[in-house]
């Protein structure tokens, strides 16, 4: 079971991704440098490279603030709450989002970690409602209180966002919810003592009898 410790390294690996998000972003703006080219290209070849550096960049310093907050909190749920999945959850995700985008988004440029959070966002709800253990139950609904607009936004709005990257980063979460979803253990529940004593009264005064075998007392 997750303890205090495991939060915390959660936390630090979320924080680690986020500060290189932006130490690419300072260095591209200290040498004047412009990477769109290194985002999605739907069904270009040159575009394929996309599929693995487009999270790890963004068009503005805004667009960076905006993606900063949910990496860091979504992704420290998902670190915390699913210790064996969370790696192949997150790999997963960021390929299958990027491979959706270069198969079908518009002729375009696609970047951002937008898909990336999009992904984990269902990954926890899909996850919550299918496991229905009490530890994915909160982290649903505490991803589902922060951020739970999400379910919108991976219907086209703003002809300057990329709504695919919304929408297949959430079908790569949700797929892989349902894929891992007897990866990680549930947590033990605690059993108090009065559950122990009222158990143990209920087993006293069971029938002896096994199953459905009865024998007739003797004559007397």
């Amino acid at each position: 079971m997750p303890t205090n410790s495991s939060l915390r390294n959660s936390l630090i690996i979320a924080a680690s991704f986020a500060a290189l998000l932006w130490t690419l972003k300072l260095f591209e703006s200290a040498l004047g440098l412009e990477l769109y080219d290194l985002g999605v290209y739907p069904r270009a070849l040159s575009g394929l490279i996309g599929i693995a550096s487009a999270p790890l960049i963004h068009g503005s310093w805004q667009h960076l603030i905006g993606n900063t907050l949910p990496l860091l909190l979504l992704g420290t749920m998902l670190l915390y709450g699913y210790p064996k999945s969370r790696f192949w959850a997150l790999a997963g995700i960021w390929l299958l989002s990027g491979a959706g985008v270069w198969l079908f988004a518009r002729s375009s440029y696609h970047f951002g970690a937008s898909g990336l959070t999009h992904g984990i966002f269902f990954y926890l709800f899909v996850s919550g409602i299918l496991r229905r253990d009490r530890r994915s139950a909160a982290l649903l609904m505490i991803a589902f209180y922060m951020y739970g607009g999400m379910l919108l936004t991976i219907l086209p709005r703003d002809p300057g966002v990329s709504f695919e990257s919304h929408f297949f980063g959430a079908m790569a979460g949700a797929m892989l919810a349902y894929a891992f979803r007897n990866w990680d253990p549930k947590p033990v529940r605690k059993q108090y003592s009065w559950q122990r004593n009222t158990e143990s009264d209920e087993n006293i005064d069971e029938d002896p009898v096994i199953g459905d075998q009865w024998r007739a007392p003797p004559p007397d």
